[in-house]
């Protein structure tokens, strides 16, 4: 550990400075009631002899009236330093503890388990890197473990590690810890976590905690304390876009001007050329100041004071970005939301906003629904009841600077607070798509007019059929940008004309050109064009001819409101699957770079999801199969189905 370094009694400058560089991990552990969060973080610091002796001998006292564990030492009394903690044995507020090794140094929340606090939790995960959850190894996973894991991964932490503790109550079984491992795995399969860990432990007896377990000699893994120092975070931080939302204008004296903020994402070099929204007036970086003195460069997340070459107007609450990288500046979005007042949520009423370091009017104009955190499941629901989670829309009184909150923790998040009490009502996440309040979702509009009838043909769909030598139907190509969609489209349709058969292609570009022209790239946009498309290949459909269409269509919802359109017996989902690494390769048009640095907004598989079809009718691997053999494999569905001969 740290503190046993040799620099310490040689050279204590030195130890300084080598300790001050050391990268910082900050972790919280979470879990069910009585999992053993506490007893793990004191039995972290007992076995690695992070105690110091006056506060052993206290610990070891206090375990005798205190202790949960018949009189012997107590490990959790390390962090429960509340009277009402102790005499309940449980977890009240966050408790947080700090201490280093020779690699890293780091800051661990200890949150509550109960259900109760889970606003607590949530409190104390908001700025950690990693996530410790602990799962009893008697009970599985529970409702709090889920509810836990449901927040972590909303709140945008990338590693979590889940320890199965009190393994010695199980006599050390390999079959509990890997039933409880299948357990979790099925849970969060429909969450985003993209580096998950399991470890069996006893925090109590200290099992893979510093040392490796002699009763588990089936696991062949690293112990907690391993896992802790050799985690790789460095990749977490957003040095792309940089943000930096101003919090004071410091003016000493006449001669100075500088904007004091810390920089939440992104790095900033003297020189760059910089723009302060929502003026979008633009000067370059002068200098950048701190207390040490002047940096040629700075990056999250760095405290700094900017002065820039010009003197324009910057204010609290403004912030200064790149001009060729900018967040969205926009009044209204969607947002999941965490309510943590006993007073439940009312759609309508104004509260306060305060989302990096500016503050706002504004209201959640729509309680979109609310998530079952056992399930996953959405339902509807008129408000939001302390600890439960939601999608809502929120309209503020002025624009404000923000990013999605998978882009960036720190312009993607926000607080709620009462204008009269000023008590902290909630927690939220901005998404990354719009509201869909700016477009009117035309989906299920009944024409203008009443007086409006169905004409029909004097020719039989069965004439055209006999005519044409085919059954209509609409075939979606779908999948993200670079997957092939159109090349394989007009692919088929050359290979149809060929066989004398009549098909026309729907390309999704072209209809923007004409049809869609009015429509941009959020969400709702797209929804509109594939709606609009959707009536057009009905129309393809109903005079006998075979419709193919090229869309990126990234909303499964949507998509099922196509098919209900053209006719779900006529309509065919083809999924082109080709990773996202492959599709930035094929990008001829520069579109990946432009939504990586922003320009490009709401583009699916950067800054907004593709939500994968989930029973299509093909699946076609353009990354592995060629043209022809795409091809090849819809036109034998079509003979599969009868749709061509």
């Amino acid at each position: 550990m740290s503190h046993q370094s040799d620099l310490i009694a040689t050279d204590i400058d030195a130890y300084l400075a080598q300790h001050e560089k050391k990268e910082l991990l900050r972790f919280l552990t979470c879990g069910s009631v009585d999992d053993g969060k506490s007893t793990l973080i004191g039995r972290l610091f007992y076995d690695a002899k992070l105690i110091y002796e006056d506060t052993l001998k206290t610990l070891e006292k206090d375990s005798a009236t205190h202790g949960t564990t018949g009189g012997g030492f107590d490990p959790a009394l390390f962090t429960d330093g509340l009277k009402a903690e102790r005499e309940q044995g449980i977890t009240i507020d966050v408790a947080y503890r700090y201490f280093s090794t020779a690699k890293r140094k780091f800051i661990i929340a200890d949150t509550p388990g109960h259900e109760q606090y889970t606003r607590n939790m949530a409190t104390g995960a908001s700025t950690c890197d990693l996530a410790i959850i602990l799962v009893d190894a008697r009970h599985g996973v529970v409702r709090q473990t889920k509810r836990h894991s449901f927040i972590v991964s909303l709140l945008g932490i990338k590693h979590v590690l889940v320890a199965v503790n009190k393994m010695d109550l199980v006599d050390y079984s390999e079959e509990v810890y890997d039933q409880i491992r299948s357990d979790y795995k099925d849970f969060v399969a429909r969450l985003d976590i993209p580096d998950l860990h399991f470890l069996p432990i006893s925090a109590l007896l200290g099992d893979n905690i510093v040392d490796a377990s002699k009763n588990m000699p089936w696991y062949q893994g690293t112990t907690m304390m391993s896992f802790l120092d050799s985690v790789y975070i460095g990749s977490d931080r957003n040095l792309e876009d940089f943000r930096f939302p101003v919090q004071y204008v410091n003016r000493p004296h006449l001669n100075f001007r500088g904007f004091c903020g810390t920089i939440a994402s992104g790095i900033v070099r003297q020189g760059d050329e910089v723009m302060a929204l929502p003026s979008r007036k633009k000067s370059r970086v002068k200098s950048i100041v701190t207390f040490d003195g002047d940096l040629k460069e700075a990056f999250t997340p760095q405290s700094v004071t900017l002065t820039l070459e010009d003197e324009i107007d910057v204010s609290r609450g403004d912030m200064i970005v790149r001009p060729g990288n900018v967040p969205r500046l926009e009044q209204k979005f969607d947002a999941m939301v965490v309510w943590m007042h006993d007073d439940q949520m009312v759609p309508g009423k104004t509260y306060i906003f305060k989302q990096a370091t500016k503050s706002v009017t504004g209201t959640i104009s729509t309680m979109r629904y609310q998530i079952d955190v056992n399930t996953l499941h959405r339902q509807d629901a008129p408000t939001l009841k302390l600890n439960e989670i939601g999608r809502c829309s929120v309209s503020l009184s002025e624009p404000v600077c923000f990013d999605g909150y998978r882009r960036n923790r720190t312009t993607g998040a926000f607080i709620i607070v009462d204008r009269i009490s000023n008590a902290t009502l909630a927690a939220g996440m901005i998404l990354n798509r719009s509201t869909g309040e700016d477009r009117h979702d035309h989906w299920d509009d009944a024409p203008q007019s009443e007086t409006l009838s169905t004409e029909i043909s004097a020719v039989s769909s069965e004439e055209r059929s006999a005519r044409f030598g085919q059954t209509p139907v609409t075939i979606l190509l779908t999948g993200l940008t670079g997957a092939g969609k159109t090349t394989i489209a007009y692919a088929l349709e050359r290979r149809l004309f060929d066989m004398g058969r009549a098909a026309t292609v729907l390309d999704g570009q072209n209809m923007r050109r004409g049809i869609s022209r009015d429509l941009g790239f959020g969400a709702d946009d797209r929804s509109e064009n594939l709606r609009r498309s959707a009536e057009v290949a009905k129309l393809i459909n109903d005079a006998g001819l075979i419709c193919i269409g090229a869309f990126v269509a990234p909303n499964e919802e949507v998509r099922q409101k196509a098919a209900e359109v053209v006719g779900t017996d006529r309509f065919l989902v083809v999924y082109l699957s080709a990773p996202v690494e492959v599709c930035r390769q094929r990008d001829t048009d520069g579109h990946y770079p432009l939504a990586d640095s922003g320009e490009l907004a709401n583009f699916p598989g950067v800054s907004s999801p593709y939500e994968t079809p989930a029973a299509p009718h093909l699946v076609l691997p353009t990354h592995e199969m060629p043209v022809n053999e795409c091809v090849d494999a819809i036109l034998q569905l079509l003979e599969e189905r009868g749709m061509v001969s």
